[in-house]
């Protein structure tokens, strides 16, 4: 193999994670832009903001893991030339989206529950469920986009993902100002304000996309717009073969993570003001080895439907070669700018350091986070979907959340309990590398070349 075709994988995986990343962050400059907001607003409204985003993010990350899982199957239709059945499969999937969103409305309308369970505050909980009320509503066009989404990265187009997410950037930051502080005749509607902005975003994502799908020359040889035809059931089960475990390890993974603010929430505004900047800035950074594997699953299962396995292992070592790069350089920056980055979301001079204590540990969170995320994207498109479940829920669930807890309010071994959200991000981040470890190795047994039987001797 010459270096020119390594190279020209290489490039491929960049340019379209590239394309990916600067959608995704601006999707994640939505939680910036809400953290900032909220927090220059009141200290309340941005804890209060850090238990909202958890339940939201739990429920909307864990669904769209489902339908991110479908990525596979369309990208190796893509590359086995199978052109109409794309466009079946897509409109299969309708079902599948529609399931998912009346499930996580139901969640987001009915909090209550969950709040009581993780000991949230009385006084948080009228405020956090306001939030949450409004984006409920918001909840459908955010998985229908998802889905659009998910399409065009199985294409290999991403583009016009990506220029609507930067697109609505733009709407998205004066909207969730106005709408939070009040003016121009708009009464002050603090947290809700940036619920708001958010809904009215989504919905105008949606309806771009789907002009784009209708009217985009690109899309008229998937036929797309044909007539709905009644659920495919097989279809439908390999759906859920595929999706249902890829997004209960979603579950786990995220909620393994969005459930510390609701447990950190019962040591104080402040604690929870720190966490939320500090959750906040790795989920920024989350996004470059999201894109990556993304972009790599992409190829890999594109080569596999082209019945080039060879070629889809050279695309998956590319892929990890680039993303470990940038987990290094994105871990230091956290380390050396920490005292800066927390500055810029609080004033709180308390909010900040405590903040900039928490970056040191989110530093070697992510760097694990970009490993597991790499590995458990190639398994799906080796079909590979419940052992990193299992791995998930013994580890993130059992060592981390669980761990964590011990840690911060009863103690841990010889480790007195340290009353401090410092806690949940140390243990987090050592069950996350633990993770990281085992993924990499089911991950170099799934696709190592099998040796052939040698002949017997004559």
């Amino acid at each position: 193999m010459t270096a020119g075709a390594r190279n020209s994988e290489r490039r491929v995986i960049a340019r379209h994670a590239g394309t990916v990343l600067v959608g995704q962050l601006a999707v994640m400059a939505f939680g910036v832009c809400d953290t900032i907001v909220a927090g220059r607003y009141a200290e309340g409204a941005l804890a209060a903001l850090a238990v909202g985003s958890a339940i939201f993010i739990s429920v909307y990350v864990s669904l769209m893991g489902v339908l991110q899982a479908l990525l596979p199957v369309w990208a190796e239709l893509h590359g086995g030339q199978r052109t109409a059945e794309v466009g079946r499969s897509v409109r299969q999937s309708l079902y599948l989206c529609g399931l998912a969103m009346v499930l996580g409305m139901a969640i987001m309308l009915n909090p209550d529950a969950l709040m009581r369970w993780t000991g949230v505050p009385d006084a948080m909980q009228h405020e956090v469920g306001r939030y949450l009320f409004v984006l409920a509503f918001g909840l459908p066009p955010a998985l229908l986009f998802r889905l659009f989404g998910t399409l065009n990265q199985s294409l290999g187009k991403p583009q016009l993902v990506t220029w609507l997410q930067a697109a609505s950037l733009a709407l998205k930051v004066p909207l969730s100002v106005w709408l939070c502080f009040g003016g121009a005749g708009m009464p002050a509607l603090g947290l809700v304000g940036c619920g708001w902005a958010t809904l009215i975003v989504n919905w105008s994502m949606l309806l771009c996309a789907m002009w784009l799908l209708r009217n985009a020359s690109f899309y008229r040889r998937y036929n797309f717009w044909q007539r709905l035809e009644t659920p495919d059931w097989q279809q439908l089960g390999q759906f859920l073969r595929l999706g249902g475990p890829a997004g209960l390890a979603v579950l786990v993974e995220i909620t393994s993570y969005t459930l510390m603010a609701l447990f950190i929430a019962r040591l104080g505004t402040a604690a929870a003001a720190a966490h939320q900047i500090a959750s906040n800035l790795v989920g920024v950074a989350y996004m470059v080895p999201m894109s990556l594997s993304i972009a790599t699953s992409a190829r890999v299962s594109f080569w596999l439907g082209a019945g080039e396995p060879l070629l889809a292992r050279r695309a998956c070592r590319k892929g990890f070669e680039l993303m470990i790069g940038m987990a290094l350089a994105l871990g230091a920056l956290m380390v050396l700018l920490r005292g800066w980055l927390a500055g810029v979301y609080s004033g709180d001079t308390r909010v900040a350091a405590l903040a900039a204590v928490l970056l040191c540990a989110a530093s070697a969170y992510h760097m694990a986070d970009a490993v597991q995320t790499m590995c458990v994207y190639v398994l799906r498109c080796y079909r590979v979907t419940v052992a990193p479940l299992v791995i998930y829920c013994a580890l993130l669930w059992g060592v981390g959340l669980g761990g964590s807890y011990l840690l911060a309010y009863r103690g841990l071994g010889p480790w007195e309990a340290m009353q401090s959200p410092l806690a949940y991000w140390l243990m987090s981040a050592a069950a996350l590398w633990l993770t990281a470890l085992l993924f990499a190795a089911l991950l170099w047994r799934t696709i190592k070349p099998r040796r052939r039987a040698q002949p017997a001797p004559a």
